[in-house]
């Protein structure tokens, strides 16, 4: 097995958390002031574990181990540094930094890898303020458009323009960054953001799945009148009509059975027009969110919730409007990573489990050119995206491990 230094580790863990807005821990927003201390510091950090250091076009800061294999494509492993606001310490930052653990304990204990070993810290992998997550993954899948790059922060800068800011070179990203089958495998550690391992009494997560994620705006439209004048028959209440929506939407995702596909549904977002005390609301606006591993369970989820919303709407004289925002499609993690995962676990004595990732993860643009893996480590209470977000020291030491020896296994398994 590949020992790590466990104290090393969280060192860094401890180091990059205190780049934050210390008004609001743990804030390190992608192209702010902290992000961009928090990086600078990366990079003297992969220097230091001897890693080779640059910057590709995506605004992606990479740290490069060389192979002995001619022509061998890199394995690659790493995470993000950025946060959501008042989020965690350990989203992304755990997985970044085991993967810089794992590539410099490698070196240290000279073990020789044929591929070459790439630790990445993609760029804003949190919905950044230009209303896109992955920003970094999808350059290296070129799913960023022209009119993604023409998108602006409310201070009216361009995406592209701030990928330029952190060392990047939008104009580069008309094509993917790295090719199909220009990485051997991609793998990263994660922590699990919920409770199924505590639940299973497992102390490792082999990740066979991500969840597609499907987003609408979903607009309810009534109309508005004097709260005070205006007879309860003869309303058209939008929020009203809402509330039905909000309580079909619960009511269907809680009534499927099991939890095979798995599937979540959310409305996390509201705006009505007149918003006014005195005033019926006249049209409410939502955005609706389903997550699941299956797209088929996802559209007919979304055709019976059409149909019940529809069918209650209507005898009040509400009118449902349906406008899809974004889609990402279910991704399948690589069988070989997954066996090679539970063969890393199993040579450490862990006990590990089999289950899906309802988070999104830049592993998702990954798999579009490489077989990708993921590894969960617990987090007390399944919490995250919260200032009490928190994994036990131990726990992600030995997801540094089974980081560390997956990588070494793959690299004696995967073609040169």
């Amino acid at each position: 097995m590949v020992a790590i230094n466990a104290d090393r580790l969280w060192g860094r863990i401890e180091a990059l958390s205190r780049f934050t807005d210390p008004a609001a821990p743990w804030t390190r927003r992608s192209f702010d002031h902290q992000f961009s201390c928090g990086r600078a510091w990366l990079e003297q950090e992969f220097q230091s574990a001897g890693l080779t250091v640059s910057m590709d076009a995506g605004g992606n800061l990479l740290g490069r181990l060389p192979g002995t294999g001619s022509g061998a494509c890199p394995l690659v492993s790493g995470s993000h540094s950025d946060t959501v606001p008042s989020g965690g310490r350990f989203d992304g930052a755990l997985g970044l930094l085991a993967a810089l653990e794992a590539a410099q304990s490698i070196q240290e204990q000279k073990i020789s890898l044929s591929h070459p070993l790439e630790v990445v810290d993609f760029l804003a992998e949190e919905p950044s303020e230009f209303g896109l997550s992955c920003i970094g993954s999808r350059s290296w899948a070129g799913l960023l458009t022209a009119s993604d790059l023409e998108r602006r922060s409310p201070s009216h800068l361009t995406l592209a323009a701030a990928i330029d800011s952190v060392g990047g070179s939008a104009e580069r990203l008309v094509s993917p960054l790295r090719g199909h089958g220009s990485v051997a495998a991609y793998v990263e550690l994660h922590i699990e953001q919920g409770l199924v391992l505590a639940a299973r009494n497992a102390q490792i997560g082999v990740v066979s799945s991500i969840v597609g994620i499907r987003r609408f705006e979903v607009t309810i439209e009534g109309r508005a009148d004097h709260a005070g004048t205006t007879p309860m028959a003869l309303r058209r209440d939008a929020l009203v009509g809402a509330a039905h929506f909000i309580r079909a939407v619960d009511d269907l995702a809680r009534a499927r059975p099991g939890d095979h596909p798995y599937l979540v549904a959310t409305v996390g977002k509201l705006s009505l027009l007149p918003n006014a005390i005195n005033a019926v609301p006249g049209s409410v606006s939502m955005i609706l969110e389903i997550r699941s591993t299956d797209p088929e369970a996802m559209t007919h989820f979304e055709g019976a919730l059409w149909k019940q919303t529809e069918g209650e709407l209507k005898p009040r004289g509400l009118r449902l409007v349906i406008s899809p925002l974004s889609q990402t499609l279910p991704t399948i993690c690589s069988p070989h990573i997954q066996d090679t995962i539970e063969q890393a676990a199993a040579a450490a004595g862990t006990r590990s489990t089999r289950l899906p990732s309802g988070a999104g993860h830049d592993a998702v643009f990954v798999a579009r050119l490489a077989p990708v893996g993921m590894i969960f480590v617990p987090c007390k209470e399944g919490r995250s995206h919260v200032p009490e977000e928190w994994a036990e020291p131990p726990d992600c030491a030995k997801g540094a491990q089974i980081l560390a020896e997956t990588l070494v296994l793959l690299d004696q398994t995967l073609p040169v």
